[in-house]
């Protein structure tokens, strides 16, 4: 049987609600059966994908690895329409891309058949990346240089995919999970480990409460185990504990963001450069910090023993990190960019429909938008944002660092308006932590 392919060329396909509620540019989806070859994916798979608008060459892919069992992969659907991960993506040129397994089954030999890339996702990975090159019009997505974050069973993907294509990483996020202690076990087959691998800037994020939880605790201590067998090598790898979390994904992309933007402007080759070779981590500059600390110090004034101490990239991401390891999150003292294309249509049951397009604040997201009608206060929405795992966001976040269903609407309908009247809005943008931006105003 052939194998079927499914493309979705533009967000327009995708309906009206995701063309009102997300952050401008394009949405592609490729769909593939599972594959009834020994060595193919097992299971069915579709991989969605973002690309910011205006982007002549992409210089990279962000990959947003959802982790095992129903409820995870569920929760994956939603990855590449995350407006925070988006503003990332936008900042480097770069797509942003959610690999989608349908396990059905829960268990841990179900979450195998993808969890270790070498049994057919790797394999999947590049298909769908030659399939969006071919489809989007973007020829080098096929080449271009990954960062890559997974959760729990996703992490443990990363974590193999590094032994696999450590020359094309730029940097790698495991939260709540690695393979490292099933391949010491055996339960995975060992993989092989070049110096490159080696060189890959990566950073652990287990939940504190893993510590003591039974049933997470193998995240934990896998991680520990990590991170020291890596810094024995002399690996650019980090240890950030979330104080306030367990399994779940907490406020942990408020230090994931600005850690793979830092990565990306040292790694990512220069204008001047040829090719798609990455560039090699300068140890020199970075910062280190007793495990389990919450001090870091530039290399040179270090005094502890510098193969044990936790590796960060620089001075910004030393800073963020001392934040994180106490209050789990990253402040901001900056507002949010305005929202744009600010529209009002007159509906047939007389209401205006107030829509606006927004991005994210790249430090710490949003939270929602406060509409003003006349100068006066007409709505805020949501009217109360949800925080069921981190703080309260315009996209509530679920367990697994996605947005809930069903995705919010940037669209406001007025009913009190005065007849025979043109009314004028402006939107503002308010971010994580309360800051609010210029309003942006409304154009018929």
């Amino acid at each position: 049987m052939l194998q079927l392919l499914r493309i979705f060329l533009s967000i327009s396909l995708m309906g009206v609600l995701f063309k009102t509620c997300l952050a401008s540019g394009k949405y592609f989806e490729v769909h593939y059966p599972a594959s009834k070859a020994a060595d193919g994916l097992q299971l069915e798979s579709t991989y969605r994908l973002w690309i910011p608008e205006g982007v002549e060459k992409l210089k990279a892919v962000i990959i947003h690895q959802h982790g095992c069992g129903f409820a995870a992969n569920m929760a994956g659907e939603t990855a590449a329409y995350d407006l925070h991960w988006q503003a990332l993506a936008e900042k480097w040129d770069a797509a942003l891309l959610a690999p989608h397994y349908r396990q059905v089954e829960q268990g841990r030999e179900p979450c195998h058949l993808w969890s270790d890339p070498r049994r057919g996702s790797r394999a999947m990975l590049l298909k769908s990346l030659e399939d969006f090159s071919t489809r989007t019009g973007h020829p080098e997505l096929h080449v271009v240089p990954w960062c890559l974050w997974g959760h729990s069973g996703g992490a443990s993907w990363v974590s193999v995919m590094q032994t696999l294509d450590p020359e094309r990483i730029v940097a790698a996020w495991l939260r709540s999970g690695t393979a490292f202690p099933m391949w010491e076990s055996g339960e995975y087959a060992m993989p092989s480990f070049t110096d490159e691998v080696y060189r890959i800037p990566t950073m652990l994020n287990p939940g504190i409460k893993e510590s003591t939880d039974g049933r997470a605790v193998a995240a934990w201590l896998g991680s520990a185990a990590m991170f020291k067998a890596y810094r024995a090598k002399d690996a650019p790898i980090g240890f950030a504990a979330d104080p306030l979390s367990g399994h779940d994904c907490g406020d942990s992309r408020y230090l994931a963001i600005p850690y793979f933007d830092a990565c990306l402007s040292i790694r990512l080759p220069t204008l001047s450069s040829s090719g798609q070779k990455l560039r090699p981590v300068d140890m020199k500059q970075g910062w280190l910090a007793e495990l389990m600390s919450r001090q870091a110090t530039p290399i040179a004034e270090f005094k502890g023993k510098p193969n044990l101490a936790v590796w960060l990239p620089n001075e910004r991401i030393a800073r963020a990190w001392m934040e994180y390891v106490v209050t789990g999150a990253i402040s901001d003292k900056t507002p949010p960019p305005a929202p744009r294309r600010v529209n009002i249509s007159r509906q047939s049951d007389g209401t205006n429909l107030v829509q606006w397009e927004a991005d994210a604040d790249f430090e710490s997201g949003l939270s929602g938008f406060i509409i003003y009608r006349d100068g006066n206060l007409a709505a805020k929405i949501p009217e109360t944002p949800i925080g069921l795992y981190g703080r309260p966001l315009f996209q509530t976040m679920s367990f697994h660092d996605t947005p809930e269903k069903p995705l919010p609407v940037m669209q406001f309908h007025d009913a009190k308006i005065i007849p025979n009247v043109e009314h004028h809005y402006s939107v503002v943008s308010v971010n994580s932590v309360g800051l609010e931006s210029k309003p942006a105003t409304s154009t018929r």
